[in-house]
């Protein structure tokens, strides 16, 4: 089995949790996913089977959509609802400035990570040492927000609830977005809830349950689930011929023609998917070969 299951994460387990699910589901061990998503948080994390782990960093690595909540007039230790939670230090601005607010984060920023995050410094893992009492101090990183839209704004006493659509870069933490938009607005802020809606070219609304899967698997049709992993691959698809297939799989470059851009390419054998190679001055490199089998 080869492929990408679009996996509807509910809240409360973890990213690994669904890896678990699907190793039982399957028999196999080759089972890993391309973005992971918090216990606190649902929505699409995709599953890859089998080889498909190899193009990890591939599907990882695109863009990101989220619907959010922030609580404003609050903050927390972990900048999500698991808290601990402090009362903020003033009261929630009036809606305009909150709509600024967030606007100011739309563009490439350097924003800092979580301190309780999956983040590594000097081998250290930065949730591990703030639970121990220890935090790391994080360097910023650069991310990159494509657009934030409000969709609601609602006030109750102290504090207010904002609801957007977020779409962003890999490597943004909304976490850390909804801290720095209630710093930005001196009430304090903290996400309240989160559900990705699209990563790695899936959308949230054909996403399938992990109750669906042990259905499908009951029935033997857990097949019907996993579709190929070349179709989701961010990058121009190229196709060989018999001499470029055979130099590919052995993982020789091979001449393709001037005519073809450089760059990384999918590269198929007609609808079979053989790995990615990158495309230079006419010669294909290959990166990633996938093993073939052989018809008996």
């Amino acid at each position: 089995m080869l492929g990408v299951v679009n996996l509807d994460k509910p809240v409360g387990p973890t990213s690994h949790d669904m890896v678990g699910l699907m190793r039982r589901l399957t028999g196999t061990r080759r089972i890993g996913h391309a973005g992971t998503l918090d216990p606190l948080a649902s929505g699409v994390l995709p599953i890859l089977v089998g080889a498909a782990t190899r193009f990890s960093e591939e599907l990882t690595g695109g863009r990101k959509r989220y619907d959010a909540l922030i609580h404003l007039g609050a903050r927390s230790a972990t900048d999500d609802a698991e808290g601990p939670i402090e009362e903020g230090d003033g009261p929630i601005p009036d809606d305009e400035s909150v709509r600024l607010a967030m606007a100011a984060f739309v563009g490439t920023f350097d924003q800092v990570p979580p301190a309780f995050s999956a983040r590594k410094q000097g081998g250290r893992t930065a949730h591990r040492a703030a639970r121990a009492g220890t935090p790391i101090d994080l360097p910023p990183r650069s991310v990159t927000i494509d657009a934030i839209e409000l969709l609601e704004l609602t006030r109750d006493g102290d504090g207010a609830t904002v609801r957007i659509d977020l779409r962003c870069h890999a490597g943004t933490y909304v976490r850390s977005l909804a801290r720095d938009v209630g710093d930005r607005l001196g009430c304090g802020g903290y996400l309240a809830a989160l559900r990705r809606t699209e990563a790695a070219g899936l959308h949230a609304h054909d996403a399938i349950t992990p109750e669906d899967l042990e259905e499908l698997a009951k029935a033997g049709r857990l097949a019907d689930a996993v579709m190929p992993v070349g179709d989701l691959l961010p990058m121009p698809r190229i196709s060989l011929d018999a001499a470029a297939v055979r130099a590919f799989a052995n993982g020789s470059a091979s001449h393709i023609g001037s005519s073809v851009e450089d760059g990384r390419r999918a590269v198929f054998d007609g609808d079979e998917l053989l790995g990615i190679g990158s495309v230079s001055a006419g010669m294909l490199q290959p990166e990633k070969v996938l093993p073939r089998v052989e018809a008996p």
